[in-house]
C-alpha cells in the first residue's frame, strides 16, 4: 500500500494532547477530519492514529488524536509524519495535480535543456509554486498556464516557457 504524506505533527497546543499540523497536502481541509484514521511514522514507530478532534487556525489544523490526551504524550508525537493511503484520494479534475504527483518531476525548458527536479510544491492551490533544484541553485515557477506548458506525471516530466529573467531570480 502506497502511503502519502499530509502533514508532520508540529508544537503541542493546549495541555490536553492537541498538537499543530503542519500540512503536506493541497486540501487540509479534507485530509483532517474526526474520525479519519491516518498512518502517523516516527523513526521506529509507525502506528495508526484516529482523529478525535480537530479545529483549524490561520490554515493548519489543530488535531486531537484518540488516546493523546497530556502535553507529555502529544510532546513524544513531534515531528512525526502523517499518512493516507494513496487509494484514498479522490480523482481530480483535469489539469490538476496532487503535489506528491509533481515531487521528483524533471523540468526542462521547451528547448529541452534541464532546469531541474522538484522538490516541493509551495503555496495554495490557487498560486503553487514548484520549487525546483538544479545547476543554477533552487528556483521557483508559478504553476500557471503559459509557464507550465506541459506536465506529465506519469512520464516524471513537466516542460516550462519561462518569462524572461524568472530563472535568474
Amino acid at each position: 500500500m502506497d502511503l502519502i504524506l499530509i502533514g508532520r505533527i508540529g508544537r503541542t497546543h493546549g495541555v490536553r494532547g492537541d498538537v499543530f499540523v503542519n500540512p503536506e497536502t493541497d486540501a487540509p481541509e479534507d485530509r483532517f477530519v474526526e474520525g479519519r484514521v491516518l498512518h502517523l511514522e516516527l523513526p521506529g514507530r509507525s502506528e495508526q492514529v484516529t482523529i478525535e478532534s480537530v479545529k483549524f487556525h490561520q490554515g493548519r489544523p489543530i488535531v486531537g488524536f484518540a488516546g493523546v490526551e497530556t502535553m507529555e504524550a502529544a510532546e513524544a508525537l513531534r515531528g512525526a509524519e502523517l499518512r493516507i493511503p494513496e487509494a484514498d484520494l479522490p480523482p481530480l479534475p483535469e489539469a490538476t495535480y496532487y503535489r506528491h504527483d509533481l515531487v521528483g518531476c524533471e523540468v526542462t525548458d521547451t528547448t529541452g535543456q534541464s532546469i531541474g527536479r522538484v522538490t516541493s510544491v509551495d503555496g495554495p492551490v490557487e498560486r503553487s509554486r514548484l520549487v525546483i533544484a538544479g545547476p543554477r541553485g533552487e528556483v521557483m515557477v508559478p504553476m500557471v498556464d503559459g509557464i507550465c506548458v506541459r506536465v506529465d506525471p506519469q512520464a516524471k516530466t513537466i516542460v516550462v516557457d519561462p518569462p524572461k529573467g524568472l530563472l535568474d531570480l
